[in-house]
């Protein structure tokens, strides 16, 4: 089991900053003094090489985010101030997520503490995204022909809205997005398979609708690998979310994930995704359980 993360994932912002950095170096702090992983298990990776990017954004894009050339507009979407050190965070948490995809492919699951960068687009960021981890591991697999077809699980409460445009007609990555339909990003895109939640959305239906879905994504897909960004916006703690989930039926959530792809011998490689909650107590033990989930059923 390989657990992708850095120092360099716990960005400095503004202290009225509505982004709830600090769950990168709690995360792995409560797994560690719960004794659910040991310090091998985790690693630090590189920077993501220019030639990978390239396979999936822009050149253009690509200069302004390494020249920082990013305009007050460009930058506003994205939700950051532009500096040297984000780009270099991106680099890293999108080599983290191709890393812990090759562990997958070899071992059965990986994952990254953070990434689930889902709404980066070719040619721009938003949404706190610059570069679509998801997207640049699965185009550099397929690049090297360690997988011939991907299958995305996007279970963030907003929809994957820049993976389903990068993968718009790609017969080699389905897209998946369950997605609170009231929510941003306020003008969807199309992916292969999208379910829109209503507001107010409780435990059983939300875990109803994935249990249905499931089997036939697998079935329809066959795919060789998972990418499962386990958002933890869907609780009902979020203060975005606007669904009415709990820590329980989160987990539940993981499980039934898990199970399903453990199930039918198919690897996952797994990042976080987004999480609002007031307490940050809330998304640090949400995510936690999706670790705990992932290293139980496959280990």
């Amino acid at each position: 089991m390989k657990i992708a993360s850095h120092d360099i994932y716990t960005h400095p912002l503004p202290a009225d900053h509505r982004f709830p950095m600090l769950k990168y170096e709690l995360i792995p702090a409560q797994l560690l003094r719960e004794g659910i992983i040991t310090p091998w298990q985790l690693f630090a990776p590189e920077p993501v090489t220019e030639e990978t990017i390239l396979l999936t954004h822009t050149v253009e894009y690509w200069h302004k985010l390494r020249d920082q050339t990013l305009d007050p507009r460009e930058q506003r979407k994205i939700g950051f101030p532009q500096s040297p050190a984000l780009t270099l965070r991106e680099m890293v948490i999108t080599q983290g997520t191709i890393d812990i995809s090759l562990h997958a492919l070899d071992h059965g699951i990986g994952f990254n503490v953070a990434g689930g960068t889902h709404h980066a687009f070719a040619d721009h960021g938003e949404g706190f995204c610059l570069l679509n981890d998801f997207a640049v591991a699965a185009n550099y697999l397929l690049h090297r022909q360690r997988i011939k077809q991907a299958l995305v699980i996007d279970l963030d409460v907003h929809q994957g809205n820049g993976t389903a445009a990068l993968f718009a007609g790609n017969p080699h990555v389905y897209t998946f997005s369950m997605h609170g339909a009231h929510n941003y990003p306020f003008h969807k895109e199309t992916s292969d398979w999208d379910i829109p939640l209503a507001d107010g959305m409780d435990n059983g239906t939300y875990l109803q609708l994935l249990e249905e879905a499931l089997p036939v994504l697998i079935n329809r897909v066959k795919p060789d690998l998972v990418f499962y960004l386990s958002g933890v916006d869907i609780l009902e703690t979020d203060k975005f979310g606007k669904l009415k989930v709990t820590q329980q039926g989160c987990l539940e959530r993981d499980e039934m994930v898990f199970h399903s792809l453990k199930k039918h011998h198919i690897p996952c490689a797994v990042a976080m995704g987004g999480g609002y909650s007031t307490h940050i107590r809330d998304i640090v033990n949400a995510h936690c359980n999706t670790f705990k989930a992932g290293i139980r059923i496959y280990g």
